[in-house]
């Protein structure tokens, strides 16, 4: 080990030891034993390195070489909803969970009443009143030192759960955002914050989920972030996350799902902001007749970087998957995509179809793409396939001759490129809002370009 690597390790230790003094007598919970668990384990590895096969394309000297400070509930500065209108959906009536450097916010909040059938607010009450929901908290090592610190320093988040056969009346959106310190020891410092979400449906509902992190400023800080998604039998969960970090932040994700038999998941992940994004995205699909989709979108320019880490792991038979990603590229920006589809023994009539695409506005931008199949059963339909390229000179020249310009010709072709997965959005209002972002940023891509 370096010494670099003892002292970021360290760092974190020493924090978590002022987080867990400040705990006020929660030592004895079902939740801090995790927290003890997760801590020992990332004193034992430490955050992943060029090493690792699942981060070789990733270089993370730029978040492990900051000892980012652990925001507290005393340090977090007080926004108002004029701050988060900007990231709200214009037209769009939802229950409102809003989260500031991971801390819940009620004053902001819109949440549901206490009706027995939809249940969302702050996670750290919920565990409260019922420890058990500890046991839903299995994602702690995939990623190596990130998730042990989420779990180390699990304190609040968001928690949904609905009811037996209720479907949702309104979507529920779970907004977390990055603002400055307002005092403490936090102010003027690079921060982290551990943002953690827990959705359960049970047997036969249905709801809409829209996670959005967002943040401003010029100045570095982390978001280190899982989400753990339980579908019952029969249930439906649309689920949206959009990621409009700073392009001076840095965001780590992952997005587990476990799917029961005949639920039904339909997943959009859009990706626009952050210096660095690493998202895992996980399904698992456990009983028999499951459908699954996993869409994405990342638009990068300037040095960004986006990875995109997915698996599909079929456990049951007769179930469908379907996983379309997308990627814009401009500028100096770099894209890397890994998906797995996995095939069980037992999963036998799977029907999977896997796709990365990706459009390279720049000569300098690059994708790494590696799409993959493992299948160890025999009566199946499975298919995958990656292509990267530039725009189609032939369709360009189509549309110059037909009068529009080059510069509009390249943005109607790159918009209807990303267009195909913002379609398959299902809540118009959020579509309409990603869309407008894209085209801004496509815009100042061109202009970009142009000058």
């Amino acid at each position: 080990m370096s010494e670099a690597e003892s002292d970021i390790r360290r760092h974190y230790i020493n924090q978590f030891a002022g987080f867990e003094a400040r705990l006020n007598g929660q030592s004895q919970t079902p939740v801090h034993a995790l927290r003890r668990q997760a801590i020992d384990r990332f004193a034992a590895t430490g955050f992943p390195t060029g090493r690792d096969e699942d981060w070789r394309h990733t270089n993370l000297n730029p978040i492990t070489r900051i000892q980012f400070q652990p925001w507290s509930e005393d340090q977090t500065g007080r926004l108002h909803k004029a701050d988060i209108a900007p990231y709200l959906a214009d037209g769009l009536a939802t229950h409102r969970l809003v989260f500031v450097n991971g801390q819940f916010d009620a004053a902001l909040s819109d949440a549901p009443g206490p009706n027995g059938e939809v249940t969302a607010g702050s996670l750290r009450e919920a565990v409260a009143l019922d420890g058990g929901l500890a046991e839903h908290f299995g994602i702690d090592s995939a990623r190596g030192g990130f998730d042990a610190l989420n779990t180390a320093f699990l304190d609040d988040g968001a928690f949904v759960r609905v009811a037996a056969g209720v479907r949702a009346q309104m979507p529920i959106q779970l907004l977390f955002v990055t603002a400055p310190a307002g005092s403490g020891p936090a102010a003027g410092l690079p921060t982290v914050s551990f943002p953690r979400t827990l959705v359960i449906l049970e047997e036969g509902a249905e709801a809409a989920v829209v996670e959005t992190y967002a943040g401003g400023g010029s100045e570095p800080y982390l978001t280190d972030a899982a989400t753990e998604m339980f579908l019952g039998a029969r249930s439906c969960l649309e689920h949206c996350r959009i990621q409009r970090e700073s392009t001076a932040a840095f965001h780590v994700s992952r997005s587990h799902f476990h799917e029961e038999g005949q639920s039904r998941l339909d997943s959009h992940s859009i990706d626009l902001g952050a210096r660095l994004c690493r998202n895992d995205i996980v399904t698992r699909l456990l009983g028999e007749g499951v459908e699954s989709t996993l869409n994405g979108l990342y638009v990068t320019a300037g040095d960004q970087h986006v990875d995109n880490h997915t698996l599909i792991d079929h456990a049951a038979p007769g179930c469908e998957s379907h996983e379309l990603f997308k990627g814009v590229l401009g500028e100096r920006a770099k894209a890397v995509f890994r998906g797995k589809i996995h095939v069980h023994q037992v999963a036998q009539k799977t029907n999977a179809y896997q796709s990365n695409q990706n459009l390279l506005l720049s000569d300098d931008a690059d994708v790494t793409s590696k799409p993959q199949l493992e299948i160890y059963a025999d009566d199946v339909k499975c298919s995958h396939g990656s292509t990267t390229g530039q725009l189609d000179d032939d369709a360009i020249f189509y549309l110059r001759a037909r009068g529009i310009g080059d510069a509009a010709a390249r943005s109607l072709l790159t918009r209807a490129f990303a267009g195909e997965i913002l379609d398959r959005i299902p809540l118009e209002p959020v579509g309409r809002q990603v869309r407008e972002l894209i085209v801004s940023r496509l815009g100042a891509l061109d202009q970009g370009a142009r000058a």
